[in-house]
């Protein structure tokens, strides 16, 4: 019997997720680039919006590389108003 061999990528060990409340409308482009921005910065694991609240976004960061203030300042630093909500 052949076994199947898959790689499971595992999470930094310090990973926290958070929530950041977007306090504008953004259409589907807009979030898309703003998930993409923040994936593409080493130290943020995961990011999305909470289904159909697209208001709340959840995000995943390894605390060695960033504090959740961070976070939310590569938030805005795509011309987004966001505030932090806290830990989930």
């Amino acid at each position: 019997m052949e076994q199947a061999i898959q790689s499971i990528e595992t999470a930094p060990e310090h990973t926290v997720e958070i929530i950041v409340h977007i306090t504008e409308d953004l259409g589907e482009q807009q979030r898309g680039d703003l998930i993409t921005a923040l994936k593409d910065n080493g130290g943020i694991t995961a990011a999305e919006f909470c289904p159909l609240r697209y208001h709340l976004m959840l995000v995943n960061y390894d605390t060695d590389m960033y504090s959740s203030q961070d976070v939310l300042d590569r938030v805005k630093s795509q011309n987004v108003n966001a505030r932090l909500i806290g830990p989930v």
